[in-house]
């Protein structure tokens, strides 16, 4: 016969493993370390065909400045393609890059 206080953890167990896990946002400071204004910052997981919205909005990042960028997409991974856009410069129009931005805790974008 089972106890009351067995039934109980047991009962407990189940409903947390049944639980799915809340996906975390993801955070790291973003630097600017080209000559050029950082004008738009798009990102979408590895694998998705289109980039999604533009994380600055109407914001820029000008050249040696740093911005906290968080990611609450409520996905749970953690490989992202990013693109960069900039003004003035001919040589950095556009720049991609793909990073693990749950272990990035700062990215630096570099001409």
């Amino acid at each position: 016969m089972i106890n009351f206080k067995t039934a109980v953890v047991t009962a407990a167990l189940c409903a947390a493993a049944a639980t799915p896990c809340m996906a975390e946002d993801l955070v790291f400071t973003l630097t600017n370390d080209t000559n050029s204004t950082l004008t738009h910052f798009f990102t979408s997981p590895v694998g998705v065909n289109s980039w999604e919205g533009d994380v600055f909005g109407d914001q820029t990042l000008e050249p040696g400045d740093s911005i906290e960028i968080t990611i609450a997409d409520g996905r749970e991974v953690c490989k992202y393609d990013m693109r960069f856009e900039f003004e003035g410069s001919a040589d950095l129009t556009t720049t991609t890059d793909t990073q693990d931005l749950c272990e990035l805790g700062e990215y630096t974008i570099e001409e």
